[in-house]
């Protein structure tokens, strides 16, 4: 039988459930939510949207299965682990594969900027400038810093503030996407000052090695130790400097013993940890010269009342300790905007492409670069380069090689994930710590803009662009979190609003001499070859601290003085503490907005709400909202388009945070967004139609309340899940469901059932024959062992017919050539050396030809680490398997030849 055969026979077998594990992805990503609220406030209950809206969203997956008319296996689709290994992909659409910026130029049209910075058109045209003089040199910058995230922009504030010099420094920064794109829009949102370096310096110090290698080990201790004070340091500055974008947060860590084994940290001094807490907290405390609220203890019956949500069954008493907190992009953003705001000239959506070279030294002594916006291509030369490149750097420094030229590695990329929960898992003004998670890493869960964020894992894996974490990361979490919330709280899968992975940069110096020191923080590197210098590692909280180090070595003598500890941020000047309160009251703005807008903006918040429209309503008059339940309103669109907004994304990600809080909210908003930029970027129909698809796709790598599979492993959901579903169909609340709720679900879902289908699927489920459907049987069904053999069969045929296609000589093997013709008809040319890494893992006889059987079993495997297979999957998934899935990607003038053609397959 056919691969094209037993998808047939498996589609008329159980109701249509074969074609519909491809059908229902597509529906369920590209239906817009304003439909799903429609079906869903048009049920005579009068749900309200924050508490219907994105369940009902959540149980779309099981609707479609019921439209299938089958069995479970509707709830369960075949997709492919992510480049790194154990990284999964969604069940709804898989997240694209390569450049997650693709160069489709919108050509936005100009959009002044704010208030005394200029517009990003006008910064562009001040960056082509160097390329137009005769001699670079006459106008060349004296620092160009290639990287626009905390360190990069950082480095260019510094240096366009410093002092002392016969002239300011000319200045230019350019970063690849958006600013905070990456590892800086990702974090823990914590301004932190190292408590956990601080333990294991201790612990590292009263270790043997202290024995056998004393001066090694008080050297490693001192690094530690004065890493852990410049945080503090750096932290003050933030908390006083800068409080128009951060806040304090207290953290509680709650004992549950009075000593702990195994041990936090290996040692077994930290087994006495819960008595020795309040001494070593008060310490911390000392470390920042008392200048942060003094930590505590707090009774077990003050944890009742302070965090009603913690488990008090077993708490001995709970220290707490402070900590400082920001919306970590759009201080970021607000680096930025003061690096322009000082005469930097700085854009985003510029690319490096190349160096220049010195024909005589071979030192770079500039870069070609591309506006990813217009398209255009420039030179732009510096007397001094920088790359600052987070986790990326080692592919940026590839580019100062000339063609053929090697660096050696020096930036490994650790991934972390966080998942966000519902507000009320946590009092809304304080966190918690688990110092002591299974696997030893620290886990924080903390409030944040009005939900709760959990994280993070570490794991050292190569760097990706895109956020989709590994489901068992956020199962780990799940997991972790639940043992010191209380019984009567669970912790569901469905209460992840949303889930990201970022990754942080573990640098060494591949340029220090032979026994060097390594550096326990950030490490500063210049290529004696090039001149170009690179800046790596450190942590959020030492950004300014990095950018100031890093100036002061490549300028040497000609450093000047940096100011950037007396300089307030963008949105420092004019704000205070009763600013919410005047917005209020002079443009009748929700308290909720207003807090927001002051926290957000600062200062500037004025130039926001200069743009606010009014609701239509008696209150709140001005300020209409994206998106019910968040207090995102649409002036910050118009306004994001001054602040250098390029790209729907850019404004559902970080000029708003509502991807981070909620990846669903964030998909119901976006035709809104699209709208607005279209207005203010001047885009045609065209253009925001395929700004809409990327942002669709981008917003589809972040996790959410669907789960993320791998291969064809088999994961049910929960009995928890399952019912939360089957509330979703009861939709009369009976506590049964009967046979016109199956009906409506299936034609709401595009998906009608005919009398004949209908009579089957009911007579399927209802095991117990009294016409209706109980909360059991809909679970049993769920779960049906019938069903995970269908789903097998299903993939498995998947899998054949991919590799039919793939297999354009007809042989009924795979080759080398093959492998490598069918990455470049998908737009993706991988090199010899992946082609050659992913035959062999196919290739488990040894005999140079990958058969069918081969290829079946390597499509079931956990891991991909080439990302090979999930080229294929998505790929075939996006086009849902109609039509000749490869014919769109292939080039032209290429021919394919095709076994099944005219069989009445998916390809003909």
């Amino acid at each position: 039988m056919s691969a094209a055969s037993v998808l047939r026979f498996t589609s008329k077998r159980r109701s249509l459930v074969a074609p519909l594990i491809g059908s229902y992805r597509n529906h369920y990503q590209h239906r817009s939510l304003s439909v799903l609220a429609a079906s869903s406030t048009s049920n005579g209950h009068g749900d309200s949207h924050s508490n219907n809206q994105y369940r009902f969203q959540y149980s779309y997956q099981t609707l479609a299965a019921i439209a299938a008319g089958g069995s479970a296996a509707a709830l369960l689709s075949t997709s492919s682990s992510s480049a790194v290994a154990s990284c999964e992909k969604k069940k709804v659409e898989a997240p694209p594969v390569g450049d997650p910026f693709p160069l489709q130029p919108p050509k936005n049209k100009e959009v002044v900027g704010p208030k005394g910075i200029p517009s990003r058109a006008e910064q562009i045209r001040r960056l082509k400038s160097s390329s137009k003089q005769d001699d670079p040199s006459d106008d060349q910058y004296d620092v160009l810093v290639i990287g626009g995230g905390a360190t990069g922009a950082g480095i260019a504030f510094d240096a366009a503030t410093r002092s002392n010099l016969p002239s300011g420094l000319k200045v230019a920064c350019i970063e690849r996407g958006d600013f905070a794109s990456e590892t800086s829009s990702r974090s823990t949102k914590l301004i932190w000052a190292g408590i956990k370096y601080l333990a294991s310096a201790s612990a590292a110090l009263l270790s043997w090695d202290l024995l056998t290698s004393p001066v090694t080990t008080v050297k490693d201790f001192y690094s530690e130790f004065s890493m852990v004070f410049n945080c503090h340091q750096e932290r003050k500055y933030m908390m006083d400097k800068q409080q128009h974008l951060t806040n304090w947060v207290p953290i509680v860590c709650p004992f549950t013993e009075w000593n702990i084994w195994p041990p936090p940290f290996g040692h077994p001094i930290f087994s006495f940890f819960p008595v020795l807490a309040p001494a070593v907290f008060k310490f911390y405390d000392a470390l920042s010269q008392f200048t942060c609220p003094p930590s505590y203890i707090m009774t077990k019956k003050e944890a009742r009342t302070k965090f009603p949500q913690l488990s008090d069954q077993d708490i001995k008493y709970c220290a707490v300790f402070y900590e400082g907190q920001h919306n970590d992009a759009r201080t970021n953003i607000a680096i930025a905007l003061s690096a322009a705001e000082k005469g930097a000239h700085i854009a985003n959506y510029v690319e490096m492409t190349d160096g220049i070279f010195d024909e005589d030294s071979g030192k770079v002594i500039g870069v070609k670069a591309q506006d990813r916006i217009s398209g255009e291509t420039f030179e732009i030369y510096a007397k001094n380069i920088i790359f600052a490149g987070g986790p990326f750097t080692d592919k940026l420094r590839s580019k100062e090689e000339k063609e053929g030229g090697t660096v050696p590695p020096a930036v490994q990329g650790a991934s972390g994930s966080h998942i966000v929960l519902p507000g009320y898992f946590a009092p809304k003004d304080m966190g918690l710590l688990d110092y002591n998670t299974s696997d030893g890493r620290f886990l924080f869960f903390l409030p944040w803009q009005g939900s709760v964020i959990v994280g993070t894992t570490d794991k050292k894996c190569d760097a990706e662009t895109l956020p989709y974490p590994p489901e068992e990361e956020i199962q780990w979490m799940m997991k972790e979190v639940e043992k010191y919330l209380s019984n009567d709280l669970k912790v569901r899968r469905s209460d992840v609003l949303s889930a990201w992975r970022g990754w942080r940069p573990l640098a060494a110096d591949p340029h220090a001499p032979p026994g060097g020191q390594v550096s326990r923080d950030h490490v500063i590197s210049k290529n004696p070859s090039s001149g170009v210098t690179f800046i790596a590692g450190g942590k959020w909280t030492t950004w300014r601290e990095m950018a100031e180090d890093v100036l002061d070595k490549v300028l040497g003598d000609k450093a000047g003085t940096c100011n950037t500890l007396d300089i307030k941020l963008h949105g420092g000047e004019g704000y205070h503490k009763s600013l919410s309160t005047q917005l209020i009251q002079k443009y009748g703005v929700s308290e909720e907005v207003a807090n927001h807008l002051v926290k957000t903006y600062g200062g500037r918040v004025w130039e926001v709400v200069e743009k606010c429209k009014p609701t239509g309503k008696q209150w709140p008059r001005y300020g209409v909202q994206l998106v019910e339940g968040y207090p995102y309103i649409e002036a910050e669109i118009r306004f994001a388009c001054q602040e250098y907004a390029c790209t729907i994304e850019d404004v559902l990600s970080r000029r708003t945070r509502l991807a981070f809080l909620n990846s669903e909210a964030a998909q119901e908003a976006l035709p809104r967004v699209a709208d607005i930029m279209a207005e203010e970027l001047g885009w045609n129909k065209a253009t925001k139609k395929e700004q809409i698809k990327c942002a669709q796709k981008y917003l589809a790598a972040y996790g959410g309340r669907i789960p993320y599979e791998d291969g064809v492993a088999l994961r049910f959901l929960a009995h928890e899940d399952a019912m939360d579903m089957f509330r979703e169909i009861d939709r009369d609340g009976s506590g049964f469901i009967d046979p016109q709720e199956l009906k409506e679900i299936a034609t709401r879902l595009g998906n009608p059932l005919d009398d004949k289908q209908l009579k089957e699927l009911f007579r399927t489920i209802d095991t117990d024959k009294n016409g209706k459907i109980s909360a059991d049987e809909f679970v049993a069904w769920i779960n049906a062992e019938q069903s995970k053999n269908d789903v097998k069969r299903y993939l498995h045929a998947t899998a054949t017919v991919i590799f039919e296609e793939i297999d354009t000589d007809q042989s009924g093997f795979l080759d080398k050539a093959e492998l490598k013709a069918v990455t470049v008809r998908l737009g993706e040319d991988f090199t010899d050396k992946e082609i050659k890494k992913i035959f062999k893992e196919m290739d488990t006889d040894k005999d140079g030809k990958i058969s069918l059987q081969e290829f079946i079993a390597w499509m079931d495997k956990e891991n991909d680490k080439t990302g090979f297979r999930k080229l294929l999957a998505s790929n075939m998934q996006d086009n849902n398997m109609q039509g000749a899935w490869l014919d769109e990607k292939t080039p032209k003038g290429v021919t394919i030849k095709r076994k099944y053609t005219n069989s009445g397959s998916f390809l003909g």
